[in-house]
């Protein structure tokens, strides 16, 4: 088993710790600033580092909000869609395989999340990124009791690639959180308990709630 990886990311005065228990994960930084497309979500990035504690104390703040990357996948109907299709509301986009027992563990809570909070202004974003028997993971969701959550996909690879470069994670489950501008506002490298009480309110301080 990899040893614990612990990071210090610092964003709007809150130092955090990062560990990544599971899996290894690179240790790439985020760097941003507060100008350009991305200067309206300083506010909520800042509500974003003062919550991240407890069972979400990995996620890290960037320095600065930037476009998050325009991922390519399917959508629950089978099309092509693209990341930013879904703007207008936050998101909590995962990247999780069935070859990945830490993303397989987490997925009850993550649903559990999108049960509690989703709606208009909020949506768990669970992208599978098994390239082979692409058939297994949605019934493996069905097995399990996913029931929440929709059925995203990438069988043509491209979305882990993507990610990896723009946050340095080289590990899964990999967890972005992006606002309604489209901006990134905090990255998770390893599993987390999404459905406790210190998700909610990382969420709810995310959408300006608290």
């Amino acid at each position: 088993m990899p040893r614990p990886i612990a990071r210090l990311a610092i964003g709007a005065g809150l130092v955090t710790a990062l560990v990544a228990g599971l899996a290894l994960y690179g240790t790439g930084s985020i760097t941003g600033n507060g100008a350009g497309p991305c200067a309206a979500s300083m506010p909520a990035l800042a509500r974003v580092a003062q919550t991240s504690r407890g069972d979400v104390a990995a996620m890290q703040a960037p320095d600065g909000p930037k476009p998050a990357p325009d991922l390519a996948f399917r959508g629950p109907d089978g099309t092509e869609m693209r990341l930013g299709d879904l703007r207008g509301k936050l998101l909590l986009v995962n990247l999780w395989a069935t070859w990945c027992a830490p993303c397989k563990a987490e997925m009850p809570a993550l649903d559990r999340l999108q049960a509690a909070l989703g709606g208009p202004d909020f949506a768990v974003v669970a992208i599978n990124l098994d390239t082979r028997n692409t058939e297994k993971p949605p019934v493996w969701m069905r097995e399990n009791g996913i029931a929440q959550l929709a059925y995203y996909a990438d069988p043509g690879g491209r979305v882990l690639p993507a990610v990896q470069r723009d946050t340095g994670s080289t590990g899964l489950p990999t967890t972005l959180l992006i606002d309604g501008a489209g901006c990134t506002i905090g990255v998770m490298k390893g599993p987390a308990e999404w459905s406790g009480a210190d998700a909610r309110k990382l969420i709810q301080a995310a959408l300006g709630r608290s």
